[in-house]
């Protein structure tokens, strides 16, 4: 038989032998939009090199380079969005008002929406970047007010940069209103009647029944008959509103008991220095300084010319003034239907939208809200670090709300009723991955035949194709890497996994526990009852490091008893992952470094307090954060528990996943990771950022044996999942576990869970 013999090659062979030229061919058809060296326009990239080399801050030679690749497609490819996809830490904000800067010179007014407790950090920034820089914060109760302000502005022409930052929280929040008319008395027919009228031009109200008759509207009856939509007055000559803005749940009080109210607010005054400041210098005069957020009230002088405040009081006030906001008799008004409708379009000329990947949901408030906003300005810039969690779909919406002409040429439309679920599904099975599972049943019902019946199942698996990559993500994207950035500005950071042996009478209970609940948990699988399966994942997570108290296991429905595990550690008995931790602590303190350490059992399962004891009782100064520590204030916490000599500081991650800058504890232990990728890669990089000097240092511990392990495991697959979009695999200290991609990590670990038993 004639033909020609194939040569099997393996396919590293092949890339290292065709990989130098497959990517030349790559470059050749799909040239980047942005080349350092072979740029052509050099003239304006000299120009927006200069207007970056006039801020005050200048950024590193590689973040200067993204803020060139932005302004290029923003400016010259005329591209109506960019994201910024640049790691944890690498100076997002710092690019982004880098970019707004050189947008400036076209558009002089940026708007940024960012998390609410970072709103304040984002207005520190760029009056420590842009010279001249003009910052308006709407964030809280006085933003109805500024918005007025800026809509009797319009028209009026400025050379000065300015930067409006909107809280998320603020940006989609609505406002409360109740009905508002007067009451005449008329006569009708003899009687006296008491009518709701129009508060302007006294025209009494009339509504219509079923058939068409009109009446008035009794007083008695006005409130509830216009609760139910925003009317205004039919008279065409006056069309004034029948409504009014209200604020809940508060009652009216006195101007002098709203500015007590507000100082209390703020460290070191109480009730006593709260009323000794109004009789000293009024209501009036002290409001005025709270609600515009001047610090002349810091500097405030009593009758001999004495400053009021220590320097020590100054000090802690000047930091809390910095987030304070004060607002007398100001309703609530959704800060993105202000903008939509009272400003023009295009008054904004970019829209910097931080946390990007936070606004992908289909149905969340604050993602249409975003959406909105990216309507209205001309430019939006979208910073991330994570633009994907694993999957396709992650993308559909953020695309949608950053370039729908994009999405409509490509036939991913909503229906006529505005769904989007059928274009969703169209994208999922043409860039992701969608997993069609299918099941056939007998079936005895039928008399003289004997038929099958079959189910299909679809479901979403992580993965993005090199398709939709090169499609929706590389041209609009701009990628920037840690290690990309100077080498001087980031110490050595290093990642490493321990495993921890737990005590041979803690492993004995485990394992009985462990194959009395998988088993219990099979036989409910198998009466197609999965109920049990979050108890049992969650049950044997966390006793190993919850075994210090007793566990009891209960059906979630029935409440009856599964499996009840005594207390295998006292109050000052430390377990082995303790242990560790404890030693670990010591090692730090001894070389100046002080520990940050993850729990994630912060609620029911309380660790953090057992933590802070053993490591007390050993000699360490020891803060737990907790949630009850307001978000916009745990920047200043921490400040002030390092200005207190603080060794270890403890917390769940989720508390500190965004925005703070933990430069001074250079040691991160994770005791336990959690689920969520996010918030494990957003955790363990909160002190490796510009600014840090010390070498950086994160360990992972886990029960050898354990669950633990396998969570930690597919941690390590999901991580590598989530980096898909930006072409590089993260250098995690959990890639020794990495072996393969996945389901999702609850998915899996609860098939792994099944599979070992």
């Amino acid at each position: 038989m004639d033909g020609v013999i194939g040569e099997t090659i393996a396919l590293g062979d092949f890339m290292r032998s065709f990989g130098a030229s497959m990517l030349e061919q790559v470059k050749a058809s799909n040239p980047p939009v942005y080349l350092t060296v072979q740029d052509q326009q050099l003239e304006i990239w000299h120009r927006r090199q200069a207007i970056m080399a006039a801020l005050k801050r200048k950024p590193f030679p590689a973040q200067s380079e993204a803020v060139q690749a932005i302004s290029k497609l923003l400016l010259d490819r005329n591209e109506p969005a960019v994201v910024l996809n640049a790691e944890m830490g690498s100076g997002k904000t710092m690019m982004a008002i880098c970019a707004a800067a050189v947008v400036q010179q076209h558009h002089p007014r940026t708007l940024i929406v960012s998390p609410p407790h970072l709103v304040y950090k984002w207005r520190r920034e760029i009056m420590e970047t842009v010279p001249s820089a003009k910052v308006w914060v709407l964030n809280g109760p006085d933003t109805l007010r500024k918005l007025l302000q800026l809509r009797t502005s319009l028209g009026l022409k400025t050379r000065q940069p300015e930067f409006f930052v909107l809280g998320r929280v603020r940006m989609r929040l609505g406002f409360h209103w109740k009905p508002a008319f007067l009451t005449r008395r008329l006569r009708e027919d003899g009687q006296t009647l008491r009518v709701a009228c129009c508060p302007q031009c006294m025209t009494p109200l009339e509504r219509k029944d079923s058939e068409g008759h009109r009446s008035w509207i009794s007083a008695e009856f006005a409130a509830a008959a216009l609760s139910d939509q925003r009317l205004s007055c039919e008279v065409k000559s006056c069309r004034s509103p029948l409504w009014t803005l209200m604020r809940p749940g508060t009652a009216q009080h006195s101007l002098r008991d709203l500015v007590g109210a507000a100082m209390q607010k703020l460290p070191t005054i109480g009730p006593v220095a709260a009323k000794r400041l109004l009789d000293m210098f009024g209501e009036s005069l002290l409001g005025t300084m709270l609600e515009d957020n001047v610090y002349e009230f810091i500097n405030l002088m009593d009758e001999n010319g004495e400053l009021v405040f220590s320097d020590r009081q100054a000090k802690r006030l000047e930091r809390s003034m910095a987030t304070f906001e004060f607002s007398i008799g100001q309703g609530g008004y959704q800060a993105t239907e202000f903008i939509k409708r009272y400003l023009p379009k295009d008054y904004f000329g970019l829209l910097v939208v931080d946390e990007g990947h936070e606004y992908k949901n289909e149905g969340s408030a604050q993602g249409q809200a975003m959406g909105v906003l990216a309507s209205q300005c001309r430019k939006t810039l979208l910073l991330t670090g994570t633009l994907m969690g694993g999957y396709a779909d992650d993308l559909f919406h953020l695309l949608w709300r950053l370039n729908p002409a994009v999405m409509v040429a490509d036939g991913f439309k909503p229906t006529e009723r505005g769904s989007f679920h059928g274009a969703n599904m169209a994208f999922m099975r043409e860039h992701g991955v969608l997993k069609d599972v299918y099941k056939e049943t007998g079936s005895s019902s039928h008399r003289t035949a004997r038929a099958k019946s079959l189910t299909v199942r679809t479901s979403k698996a992580p993965g993005f194709g090199p398709v939709g990559i090169l499609r929706y993500v590389l041209p609009m994207t701009v990628f920037l890497k840690l290690r990309e950035i100077d080498a001087k500005a980031l110490p050595p950071y290093d990642e490493s996994f321990e495993p921890v042996q737990m005590t041979e009478e803690q492993g004995q209970a485990y394992a009985v526990m462990a194959s009395k609940l998988v088993s219990i948990l099979k036989q409910a699988l198998a009466m197609k009852d999965s109920a049990l399966l979050g108890v049992v994942m969650n049950v044997l997570l966390a006793w190993p490091d919850c075994c210090f108290r007793s566990e009891t296991v209960r059906h979630p429905r029935t409440r009856s008893v599964l499996h009840l595990q005594p207390a295998m550690f006292d109050d000052t008995t430390m377990m082995p992952k303790e242990a560790r931790l404890v030693e670990i602590c010591q090692q730090e303190k001894l070389a100046g470094r002080r520990v940050l350490a993850y729990t994630i059992y912060s609620g029911t399962r309380d660790t953090t307090a057992r933590l802070k004891y053993l490591l007390e009782v050993r000699g360490f100064k020891v803060a737990v954060l907790r949630a009850t520590v307001d978000a916009s204030k745990r920047e200043d916490w921490v400040a002030d528990q390092v200005e207190r000599g603080v060794d270890v500081v403890i917390c769940n991650p989720e508390l500190v996943k965004t925005g703070l800058d933990l430069l001074e504890f250079p040691t991160i232990v994770f005791m336990q990771s959690g689920f969520n990728v996010y918030t494990v890669q957003q955790a363990a990089r909160r002190s490796w950022r510009i600014g840090q000097r010390k070498p950086v240092r994160v360990v992972y511990l886990g029960y050898h044996g354990t669950t633990q392990m396998d969570c930690l495991r597919l941690m390590g697959k999901k991580i590598a999942v989530s980096q898909s979009t930006s072409g590089d695999m993260p250098e995690s200290g959990l890639d020794v576990l990495n072996e393969s991609q996945g389901d999702s990590l609850e998915v899996a670990l609860a098939k792994e869970l099944l599979a070992a038993a």
